[in-house]
């Protein structure tokens, strides 16, 4: 794919010019000398991937840094509604990278191709079908969504807009899931009728603290920054990373969207799982005090046609089976139960558990998915090929609408039935209704992908 890039006297178009635009204009391609590249050995300029990024704290960094490391990816530009944040992106690449508060006037520039969507979740859906309707390949970090609608509207705009997408669950590209896939597809477990997958630790009775009443800083936008969700006071613990947004319900989902995202992928990707045709949740904020009204508690169980699988999560006791127990700590696991062993599995561990004799077998299966090369650098060679990448949108829809389905379930107190072909909610007009958010003026949900 030949990557083309603006010419340098349009290539950064005011906020007035955008809001004013109808459409993005593909300029002529802006040749950048690879001398300002860092070095003569780079590929042409036709050939590199001209990336932006939206959000650059915490793992958005990580992505960049990951996807900059690559000699045909150039960094053209960083948004972030922290001035600090942003400028000390910026410098980093300083050669070639301008810096912005509106993530629409990066992605009205033709110089950039790809963009990594790493803004706090209450973002993700927005910015995700604003970016593929520019024309822009998506790095969209986890979680993808926080409504059902929002699951559906963002896969359906990457297909119409015929864009390349990977959601950020990077543990994926690891070898350890592949070689669980490999146990669970070999048949030697036999039928396996129920998974249980957990994500436990101990936050103490004061959870994340109390941050103190403040404005917000003089570099911040937070009124951006709050965008389509509940605009509040500012607070530094929500402001602060991804850990600490997990406390609150309108910005991240609660830590089930928070970390169910990387742990329920394996049973999905191995059983080849398609949409839940039940789901049923409940949790509340029992324990745990301090800022937030996220869930301390929250149990799902998501029923297929062939099997159960069931999530567990607390933030107020970190007991977690055969993955550990005593001194407070976060961990997760997963168990594939079957008919002939059991096998326990986490993001390094991969141990099976015979049912007596029944498990004839038990040396490891070799696995006969690739390795990979990376999950960022995956993304990128997929922008070159338009194939889509192992955590498309496409697939991941069915981790998340599972995840966001569960959701409305705890919020709702019933379960809730999906039509596994469409991903529809079925015999529940309410429910129905609240799948689609209400964003805050003057955004609006693009119902049209609907």
């Amino acid at each position: 794919m030949a990557m083309t890039t603006a010419n340098p006297e349009t290539r950064h178009p005011t906020r007035r010019q955008f809001l004013t635009a109808t459409a993005v204009t593909v300029a002529a391609p802006w040749v950048v000398p690879a001398s300002v590249l860092g070095g003569e050995n780079k590929p042409a300029p036709s050939e590199r991937i001209s990336l932006g990024i939206i959000g650059v704290n915490g793992m958005g960094s990580a992505n960049l840094a990951n996807c900059a490391a690559h000699p045909d990816v150039v960094v053209t530009a960083i948004c972030d509604v922290s001035a600090a944040r942003r400028e000390a992106a910026v410098a980093r690449h300083q050669a070639t990278a301008k810096g912005h508060t509106d993530f629409r006037e990066l992605l009205a520039r033709a110089d950039v191709d790809a963009v990594i969507i790493a803004a706090p979740p209450h973002w993700h859906a927005l910015m995700a079908i604003e970016a593929v309707k520019a024309g822009k390949d998506i790095y969209l970090q986890k979680p993808m969504t926080l409504y059902p609608a929002e699951t559906l509207a963002v896969r359906n705009a990457v297909n119409r807009h015929q864009r390349i997408s990977q959601v950020g669950t990077q543990i994926h590209a690891g070898q350890n899931y592949r070689n669980a896939v490999a146990w669970v597809r070999s048949g030697r477990l036999g039928p396996i009728p129920m998974i249980r997958t957990l994500n436990v630790m101990n936050q103490g009775p004061n959870g994340i603290g109390t941050a103190p009443s403040q404005p917000p800083p003089a570099d911040l936008d937070w009124d951006r920054w709050c965008g389509p969700a509940p605009a509040v006071p500012f607070n530094a613990l929500l402001f602060a990373d991804s850990y600490h947004h997990c406390s609150f319900m309108d910005y991240s989902g609660g830590w089930t969207p928070g970390m169910a995202p990387h742990i329920i992928d394996l049973p999905i990707w191995a059983l080849d799982l398609g949409l839940p045709v039940r789901t049923y949740s409940r949790g509340g904020r029992f324990v745990v005090k301090g800022d937030g009204d996220a869930p301390d508690i929250q149990e799902v169980i998501w029923e297929y046609p062939e099997t159960t699988m069931t999530w567990m999560m607390s933030l107020c006791n970190s007991f977690a089976f055969d993955f550990g127990r005593g001194t407070p700590a976060r961990r997760l696991g997963i168990y594939f139960h079957g008919l002939n062993g059991t096998l326990i599995a986490d993001y390094n561990r991969c141990e099976v558990v015979p049912e007596g004799p029944m498990l004839k077998d038990t040396a490891p299966p070799a696995s006969d998915i690739p390795p990979s090369p990376g999950h960022e650098r995956e993304w990128l060679d997929c922008i070159k090929s338009r194939r889509q990448p192992s955590c498309s949108v496409n697939y991941h829809y069915r981790i998340d609408l599972a995840l966001t389905v569960a959701n409305l379930s705890m919020r709702l107190g019933r379960a809730l039935r999906l039509d596994p072909a469409t991903g529809a909610i079925l015999d529940d007009p309410q429910a129905a209704e609240s799948a689609r958010p209400i964003y805050r003026s003057p955004w609006k949900f693009p119902a049209e992908y609907l």
